[in-house]
């Protein structure tokens, strides 16, 4: 039988509501010293409840997909930041493809504010969202709706993007790995992505630092395919040179630091 102290099981419930917690957060949360915490993380690794990622913890990986409920309830915080910061960057007016995912769900949360706008979707939570404007218009993908996920995947969903050139595309991911590659657990859920990503003027790839070192089996694409990747913490080192011209938005940036990407600002002021 497994016997935690309470401060490691205070460690496991935030790292399990947060996603991730840094080390230093811990330590000064619990007011002792950075060892002390990297002693009882370590612990906590070895014995399964936890795992050590770039610049702190997280909970230990799943093998396959989730179901849709319990990813919907994962690191909810820092996807409603990413979706607050892609919301910045979305006039009145746009139309936007949405791919499956929690976090296009959250994105178009943040976007109730703006009008007239366009989905495009093989997303049914999101489309179910997005219907309930009336000045919005939806569109969504023919095919079958897998069970539990709500989404609909297939030739159909590729065709159906094929069929519209839209100002934004918005899509998330399963995994990314050590050099760059995009992941996800099914050759249709790359398809859709891909689809997305071909007939958009502006790609954002919305994930939570989660992603990166997630196992998933099927590659399609890379970091450096899109326009920005909004993240709700700085990528790992060893991924900054690959970005290529991608950008990297950080969900806490500021207004003024969004401004001053290049390209982006533009694009959102001119349309405004």
């Amino acid at each position: 039988m497994k016997h935690y102290s309470d401060r490691q099981m205070e460690i496991i419930r935030k790292v399990t509501e947060n996603g991730f917690s840094a080390i230093e957060a811990l330590s000064e949360h619990f007011e002792v010293s950075t060892q002390t915490i990297r002693r009882d993380v370590n612990a906590l690794c070895e014995l399964g409840e936890l795992r050590r990622v770039w610049g702190g913890v997280e909970p230990p990986p799943v093998s396959g997909n989730l179901l849709y409920a319990k990813r919907r309830i994962m690191n909810v915080a820092a996807k409603r930041q990413i979706a607050r910061e892609v919301a910045q960057y979305i006039p009145d007016g746009s139309t936007i493809a949405l791919s499956i995912g929690t976090t296009p769900e959250m994105v178009i949360e943040a976007l109730q504010e703006k009008a007239n706008l366009k989905i495009f979707t093989n997303n049914l939570n999101v489309a179910m969202q997005a219907s309930e404007r009336h000045d919005w218009s939806v569109t969504i993908a023919g095919g079958s709706v897998r069970p539990g996920d709500r989404d609909i995947l297939g030739l159909e969903v590729e065709a159906f993007f094929d069929r519209f050139e839209v100002d934004f595309g918005i899509f998330g991911v399963a995994g990314v790995t050590l050099d760059g590659g995009l992941l996800d657990f099914s050759e249709s859920e790359v398809g859709a992505r891909r689809s997305i990503l071909k007939n958009c003027r502006t790609s954002f790839l919305v994930m939570d630092f989660s992603k990166f070192g997630r196992p998933a089996h099927v590659r399609g694409g890379h970091l450096s395919d899109v326009t920005s990747i909004f993240c709700d913490r700085p990528i790992p080192v060893d991924l900054e040179d690959t970005l290529g011209q991608a950008r990297l938005v950080i969900a806490s940036a500021t207004s003024q630091e969004a401004d001053d990407l290049p390209g982006l600002a533009a694009q959102k002021e001119g349309k405004s």
